[in-house]
């Protein structure tokens, strides 16, 4: 662990960022809305949305582009160059969760049920027994999209009681198809139910609606916890801690004349999964921005070979705090904790794209901010997690550094983190995008 100076030069959050971070979790339960909750910020900090079927122009200010549950943003300052270089601050909008079938109606034994399936990686006992809702986007037949989210408890997946599995406490094994299909009723199931339901939610005739992206929701509320207050619970921390983060970095140091480096937010969809997608960090999106940038301020190839050599990348993703249970599946040099700050994940067969260079932009940011951060690796008899890091380094030749929160019960339903962590995280990015 490194400690930082007392006196920080910069230091624009504090814990009322980690109660505005509840709000945006709250608000947030879908990449989708994720994205325009992102997008609203940016907007109130002078951003305009731009379209990536018209035509750009190079002149200063914040600008951003939406597609799907992504979303790149970047500022301008007055006298860049069209080879100035990239400050990039990477995060995903997506968290593992059950998603609803194209047939979603369904039922047995006079119950109706919803169809699903498993999205990413989930700790599927950790959405048993729990209060549920649905949210996520419609598509009307004329293209348009509009969210929905049925934030009350409408779903619930049972657990099957322990008079009927006496041995559940010995070890559960969860089937994924019969198992984890929630219910939201009793009678029989009929084709197009939870369709008319849900677009009488989001106030549209069901007969408009040509497609839809919905998943499973937890209801309850992001909440301090501990005596002191030193813990936050929530959903999908993994990973909107960072885009959240990211988001009030971006919009901090928007306005800012001085640069030396163009400032950007690239928050991805489908990390969870493998990050194929077209909105997904293995995706064109990010490099076919930062090229159009380039080109609209009057560049040509010299131009974005020069500032992609010179741009670098924080890669921010959640990672482990040490968990006093299982003290023993951590590296026994390396325990991250709760408010210890940011933590640098390294791994040297490429699973984080960290190295020493790296290590030393993180280090300096962090001393600018006079935010302390810590080191994370994985131990060695286990396999090491990966992120959007490796896969921007890798497609788009820029350095990176993979940093994040650290936390306990990554991919449940319900994760858990110190409450100053959030801060420290968006102050580090602040110093990073400042140069």
């Amino acid at each position: 662990m490194s400690s930082a100076p007392s006196s920080p030069a910069t230091a624009p959050f504090d814990r009322g960022h980690t109660d505005d971070l509840m709000t945006f979790l709250a608000a947030s339960p879908s990449p989708y809305h994720a994205v325009a909750n992102a997008a609203e910020r940016l907007e109130k900090a002078g951003f305009a949305r731009v379209e990536e079927t018209a035509a750009w122009d190079g002149t200063k200010g914040g600008k951003y582009v939406v597609r799907g549950g992504a979303i790149i943003a970047w500022y301008v300052p007055e006298g860049a160059t069209p080879h100035t270089p990239f400050r990039i601050v990477g995060a995903h909008t997506d968290s593992p969760n059950l998603r609803v079938k194209p047939r979603p109606d369904m039922g047995r034994e006079g119950w109706r049920q919803v169809a699903v399936e498993i999205y990413g990686g989930p700790l599927l006992n950790s959405w048993l027994d729990r209060d549920l809702g649905l949210a996520g986007r419609l598509t009307l037949r004329d293209g348009s999209h509009h969210l929905v989210n049925v934030d009350r408890p409408l779903l619930r997946v049972p657990q099957l009681a322990i008079h009927l599995d006496r041995q559940v406490n010995e070890g559960m094994k969860l089937e994924r198809q019969r198992h984890m299909q929630p219910i939201w009723g009793l009678g029989d199931a009929h084709d197009g139910d939870l369709l008319a339901f849900v677009a009488e939610e989001a106030g549209v005739d069901a007969e408009d609606v040509a497609g839809w992206d919905l998943m499973v929701t937890a209801t309850e509320a992001p909440a301090y916890l501990g005596r002191d207050r030193e813990l936050l619970a929530g959903p999908r921390m993994d990973n909107l801690i960072s885009v959240h983060a990211c988001t009030a970095a971006l919009a901090a140091v928007a306005g800012r004349e001085d640069l030396p480096y163009i400032p950007v937010l690239a928050a991805f969809d489908h990390e969870e999964n493998g990050s194929e997608a077209d909105t997904g960090a293995h995706g064109p999106l990010l490099g076919n921005v930062l090229e159009r940038s380039v080109y609209a301020r009057g560049g040509g190839y010299e131009d974005k070979a020069r500032a992609f050599a010179g741009s670098v990348c924080l890669s921010s993703d959640v990672g482990h705090a040490v968990h006093p249970n299982y003290s023993e599946r951590h590296d026994p040099t390396h325990h991250p904790r709760p408010n210890g700050g940011p933590i640098l994940k390294v791994n040297v067969n490429q699973r984080y794209a960290t190295d020493g260079t790296g290590r030393a932009v993180f280090a300096a940011a962090c001393e600018r901010a006079g935010v302390p951060w810590q080191s994370f690796v994985s131990n060695n008899d286990l396999p090491c997690g990966t992120t959007i890091g490796p896969i921007t380094a890798a497609r788009h030749g820029i350095s990176t550094v993979d940093i994040g929160v650290a936390c306990l019960s990554m991919h449940s339903a319900r994760e858990l983190c110190g409450s100053d962590d959030p801060y420290l995280l968006a102050n580090a990015l602040v110093a990073f995008l400042e140069g």
